[in-house]
């Protein structure tokens, strides 16, 4: 690697950190709306942390400012986001009346979490349409959007479904399998046919403003049981899934 490559990778860039450190804000809001019992705010503040995450990794790879310091950053910025704070949201919401089996179930996840992302760390990318694994933002979201669905719902408070506790564990190990998700990189139709793209944009826009609760706990439950189903279409196939290790 030439000394301006390594002079590159090792650069402080202020534009995608400032995004970075808008998901680690959200994901510090987070926790403390769910600690006070705000739950319908910890959850938004996380969906929030989502949009931020999305936007530092475009933004880097637009203007060529992706460095070490960035994916390390991110990763721990996730880790409080996309881990700990949804953890900490579900525990409060629905986790706390299972006694240790509601506090386990929210460790795991936070381990899992954290498993993830030191795996995808250490692990040299490969470019591809799929992650390995459920990416910890999309789990994030599934948890987010559980709490708004039965916000929603009109569930009493406490929450005490066992639905939510197997959850909780379910995706934990969706987080750490080899169950391939698509990443949503390579949207080719979208690059070929932008008209029909933006249409096919506002219709969901539509959608997920009619009953934003309900229409975003079935997208992210959807986009959970994708990995299985289509890892178990493969088997059935006999094909192989090429994965991504990115870190997400």
């Amino acid at each position: 690697m030439s000394r301006k490559k390594r002079k590159n990778k090792n650069r402080i860039y202020l534009l995608p950190n400032l995004f970075t450190t808008g998901n680690l804000f959200c994901g510090f809001y987070g926790l403390v709306a769910a600690i006070q019992g705000d739950f319908f705010k910890a959850a938004v503040a996380i969906l929030v942390a989502m949009i931020f995450d999305i936007l530092d990794g475009r933004v880097a790879r637009y203007t060529g400012s992706t460095s070490r310091f960035g994916i390390e950053y991110d990763s721990l910025c996730d880790l409080v986001s996309f881990g700990v704070a949804p953890a900490i949201l579900v525990y409060t919401f629905a986790l706390q009346t299972y006694g240790r089996y509601g506090w386990l179930a929210a460790f795991l996840y936070v381990a899992c979490a954290a498993l993830r992302l030191a795996k995808f760390n250490v692990q040299a990318a490969k470019e591809s349409s799929y992650f390995s694994g459920l990416p910890s933002p999309g789990a994030a979201g599934l948890m987010a959007s559980t709490v708004l669905f039965s916000l929603w719902f009109g569930l009493e408070q406490p929450v005490k479904h066992i639905a939510i506790l197997i959850m909780v564990y379910m995706i934990s190990y969706l987080m750490v399998s080899n169950a391939p998700y698509f990443s949503f990189k390579k949207l080719t139709f979208a690059e070929k046919h932008p008209f029909y793209a933006l249409v096919f944009f506002v219709l969901i826009l539509t959608v997920m403003a009619a009953e934003p609760p309900l229409t975003l706990f079935i997208g992210f439950l959807l986009y959970a049981l994708s990995g299985p189903l289509l890892l178990a279409l493969r088997a059935r196939r006999g094909e192989a899934v090429q994965v991504s290790s990115e870190i997400q």
